[in-house]
């Protein structure tokens, strides 16, 4: 399961700066979350299933094969939620007396079944979604197990669809089953649709039959053993893009408007089978690999085994592909998660991290092979500022079965603490070790449920090294090290001597890199750090060092303090050759920028010539362009990077700023950078040209006539309509409307958009009041976690107000009195 909850959560801090809303609503982990005890085990789940597609439900026959456990039993009990149950018998016929209440069927069986006894029970049944009763969360906001998108086609160029979502346990609200991860099944499937539609299932289709009713039945077959969670359903008018890796088929189901494509898209999958087969040493392990994209889905995405379920921004214009596959990470995590989640599956919610820090860090290991080192590191620096951003949580244990709800699992922790955990782990290892301990785990765990415990034996026999110390604070205990770090020199023992501080609880052990810069040269050292208070390390030196750089590549998870000069910054800029430092060294340069000369110098050199486009075009945003003595420095540079620099995106954030320099000298350079290719630069170009040309800004907009741009020229386009005050596009800009809101830079720009919310509510606009309604309810899950959730809320009460002051002055007005319904509907799912 990939889920943006770090990029969110970010976007949420600002949003609580923007309106002055500081609290953190307390979060409650007393009580202890056991492992679903295994009563009796799931063999084999055999399904038949039809649809009445305009009242969303789903006709179904169930044959379930199960054996007790271990002790006799002569009763089952069956997860099924919001079903309606007609018939419970044994395959063989014979009726059993069954009940079904609080989502429990209950079932009484016709003898004592003693371990290794199997049985088989039939089941006819119709599942009902809509009363389905479990709530999401903020990483999945729906919890309804299956999904008919536009069910009734009264969403103009909207397909109709039909999905299913299990994580964490909602397959059961379209099958009975055991719904535990620790429960493993093998299936077939038999599903009649639509002939127009195609379907997409577990395992490998068996065959198709067009039937006299102008539907056709589909038969899927998976022989292998998968958790519950990971079954899957697809439906839809799909183009289906073919591909392969070695003899197994891979495919890209994608709406038709995305045929041309997919291969950009999704192409790099064969190669990303290759490499993480290669590097555990253990291929591929099931019979084929298709993903498929699907309207509102309420995640990011999900690794339904050899099927996996993207969220509809997977699905990006050549415009967007040309600046960058903002996609990938999430294809190379969902591909992982077929080796770590669904072939060895965490055995209980607490053990969450086994399935998603291992995909977490799957992303790091694709994109520092297909990019290199750089590019790897950027984003694993995206994920240590998710984790850091949320306070709340370095009170989490990685491993913790005292959660409040097992959706809480779904956060920064177990994803992207989970990954940089690894990485520490990898590099105290090395790689050698790391994969083969990676290999071992998985020849010993699977079609199997596990837990942490497993990787850490595992890990142990490969390397031969006691590991309960790393266990012990990075997967069983919660924070990580705060540092302060101070050292001198001695010249008469030519020694440096390091004191490092740590001012956290509980102390923490660990192995710490420090690189010592003499004669522009780095010796690099790696000392262990005790759980003490302090730590002091004597490290020989000829000459007082140019730099100390401690933890320069940021392995360590850690919070470091270290007083630094402005010369020292400089240094550490034009020669330390790690990412994390060149970075630390632009952030500090970004503040000594109007009072430093040197200091300014050193920025514009990152921002034109750093080695990686990352680090240029964070050095570009870091311009303080309104001091006079910065924009007179930076005008010829961020010309030059604006209209010849390599990448889109660097050149994009140069008109950006440009356009903040002065826009109205510019806007020649931003009319001819619209013609480029790239939807970056064309929504750069957009966004300048409104500050120096309304009009102009509104011109170029008006010429984008591609009905899914992307959110960034989205935005954009929103931005220049606003700006000209022209509401023809309202459907795009509520659409955009939490985003504007979210990006907002003053309160000023904020009372604008909300303006548009009151235009909006205070008139008959049912599309865009659905825009505004469904990204509110999206979203508040996670912005309940803050404590402007209560200011979603007071959104949603006042549209509530002004739609129904509407429908007062029209009361026959039938349009009207859906949006109030609509209105009333978001806001009780927000309770």
């Amino acid at each position: 399961m990939y889920t943006k909850n770090a990029l969110l959560g970010k976007k949420l801090v600002l949003l609580i700066s923007l309106f002055t809303f500081f609290l953190v609503e307390a979060q409650d982990y007393s009580g202890y979350n056991p492992s679903s005890t295994m009563i009796n085990d799931l063999v084999h789940t055999k399904l038949k299933v039809g649809f009445d597609i305009p009242n969303e439900k789903l006709l179904g026959e169930e044959w379930v094969t199960l054996k007790p456990h271990f002790y006799p039993t002569d009763s089952l009990t069956l997860d099924a939620k919001g079903m309606e149950i007609s018939t419970v018998k044994l395959a063989n016929g014979k009726d059993l007396k069954y009940s079904y209440q609080n989502s429990k069927l209950k079932i009484q069986l016709d003898k004592t079944y003693k371990k290794g006894e199997e049985y088989e029970i039939y089941i006819k049944y119709t599942a009902i979604p809509s009363t389905v009763t479990q709530k999401g969360s903020a990483a999945i906001n729906s919890a309804k197990g299956l999904y008919f998108i536009n069910p009734r086609g009264e969403e103009k160029d909207k397909p109709t669809q039909i999905w299913t979502q299990g994580e964490t346990e909602a397959s059961s609200c379209w099958f009975p089953t055991i719904d535990a991860p620790n429960q493993k099944t093998s299936q077939e499937i038999y599903i009649t649709v639509p002939d127009q539609y195609v379907t997409l299932s577990n395992g490998v289709l068996k065959s198709g039959i067009k039937n006299s009713d102008g539907t056709r039945t589909d038969y899927w077959k998976f022989d292998q053993k998968h958790a519950p969670y990971l079954f899957f359903m697809g439906i839809g008018d799909f183009a289906v893009v073919k591909d392969k890796w070695k003899n197994i088929p891979v495919e890209y189901y994608v709406e038709k408007e995305f045929e041309p494509y997919a291969k950009q898209i999704f192409g790099d999958t064969p190669d990303m089978i290759e490499f993480f087969s290669n590097k555990l040493q253990y291929p591929y392990p099931w019979e084929k690999y298709s993903q498929m994209v699907a309207r509102d889905y309420v995640s990011g995405a999900m690794e339904n085994t050899t099927s996996t379920l993207h969220a509809e921004n997977a699905q990006q214009k050549p415009g967007q592909l040309i600046d960058k596959n903002s996609w990938e990470p999430v294809i190379a995590h969902e591909l992982f998660h077929h080796w770590f989640g669904d072939l060895a599956t965490n055995e209980s919610w607490a053990n969450l991290p086994v399935n998603e820090a291992f995909a977490n860090y799957s992303e790091y290991l694709w994109l520092e092979h297909k990019y290199g080192k750089d590019y790897a590191e950027e984003h694993r620096a995206e994920e240590l500022d998710g984790y850091l951003n949320g306070g709340e949580n370095f009170t989490k244990d990685l491993i913790r079965f005292q959660y409040k709800d097992k959706e809480d699992m779904f956060d920064a922790v177990s994803y992207n603490k989970g990954g940089l955990v690894l990485h520490m782990l990898r590099n105290y290892l090395g790689d050698d070790a790391f994969y083969a301990g990676m290999n071992l785990y998985l020849n010993q765990n699977k079609y199997k449920a596990t837990e942490a415990h497993h990787l850490r034996l595992a890990w142990e026999e490969i390397s031969g090294k006691d590991l309960n110390w790393f266990f012990n604070q990075w997967f069983f205990g919660n924070g990580h090290p705060k540092l302060k770090v101070s050292y001198t020199y001695n010249d008469t023992k030519k020694s440096v001597t390091v004191t490092i501080t740590q001012t956290q609880e509980p102390k923490f052990q660990f192995p710490l890199d420090i690189d010592i810069y003499e004669n522009g040269k780095a010796n690099h050292h790696q000392v262990w750090a005790k759980a003490t208070e302090t730590n002091t390390f004597e490290i020989p030196s000829k000459t007082k060092p140019q730099l100390v750089n401690v933890n320069p590549d940021n392995i360590l998870l850690a919070e470091i303090t270290m007083e630094k000069t402005p010369e020292q910054y400089i240094y550490q800029y034009k020669n330390t050759p790690e990412y994390y430092s060149r970075k630390e060294a632009i952030n500090k340069l970004a503040d000594l920028q109007t009072s430093n000369p040197l200091a300014l110098e050193t920025l514009l050199q990152a921002a034109s010539s750093d080695p990686f486009e990352g680090l240029r075009v964070f050095a570009i945003s870091q311009l303080d362009l309104t001091n006079p003595k910065v924009k007179q420095k930076s005008a010829s540079v961020l010309e030059k990077i604006a209209t010849s620099d390599k990448k889109t995106l660097v050149q994009a954030e140069a008109i950006k700023q440009l356009g903040e320099l002065d826009a109205a000298k510019y806007l020649n350079l931003f009319k001819k950078s619209f013609e480029s290719p790239s939807y970056g630069i064309k929504a750069a170009a957009i966004e300048a040209s409104v500050k120096g040309d309304k009009a102009l800004g509104k011109e170029l907009a008006d010429k984008v006539d591609d009905k899914n741009p992307g959110k960034d020229l989205e935005l954009a386009i929103a931005k220049a309509l606003i700006a000209n005050q022209d509401n023809s596009k309202l459907d795009l800009i509520s659409k955009n409307f939490l985003n504007l809101l979210m990006y907002a830079k003053s309160q000023q720009e904020a009372d604008t958009y909300f303006a548009i919310l009151r235009t909006i509510m205070s008139g008959d606009y049912p599309v865009e009041t659905k825009n505004i309604v469904d990204s509110i309810v999206k979203i508040y899950p996670q912005a309940k976690k803050y404590s402007f959730g209560d200011l979603m809320k007071q959104v949603m009460e006042a549209s509530l107000q002004m739609k129904q002051g509407a429908l007062n002055i029209n009361p026959s007005n039938n349009s009207l009195k859906k949006q109030v319904s609509m209105i009333s509907e978001g806001l009780n799912k927000m309770m």
